[in-house]
């Protein structure tokens, strides 16, 4: 049986702006799926809580704002389901599109 390809995580090192019920934060995100997501920080967060977040992904100058539930604390972080699948992390061929690194921000106009 094959992997849904919308659930295939992708590594990533994107900054994104989240808010949840203790305020407004920026954290990098660590992998990235059309599912959900994994950020890195020191913040820990309680399972279940709703979260809000704001990021680019295929474009430093597009934001994508998506939300979803925390569903797992880690040690250095916590992971998200998406409430709905990013549509924008597969192409029409169904791959998987390149995605933004913030190490190359500065490369960008």
């Amino acid at each position: 049986m094959e992997a849904d390809p919308r659930s295939t995580r992708r590594s990533s090192y994107i900054i994104a702006k989240y808010t949840v019920r203790q305020g407004t934060y920026r954290d990098v995100i660590k992998n990235i799926s059309a599912s959900g997501l994994s950020i890195r920080t020191s913040r820990r967060l309680s399972v279940g809580q709703s979260i809000e977040l704001e990021f680019p992904l295929l474009d430093f100058d597009k934001v994508i704002q998506v939300s979803g539930k925390v569903i797992r604390r880690e040690y250095n972080g916590f992971a998200v389901a998406f409430d709905k699948p990013l549509d924008d992390m597969m192409d029409k061929e169904g791959q998987s599109p390149k995605i933004v690194h913030e190490g190359d921000r500065s490369t960008q106009k």
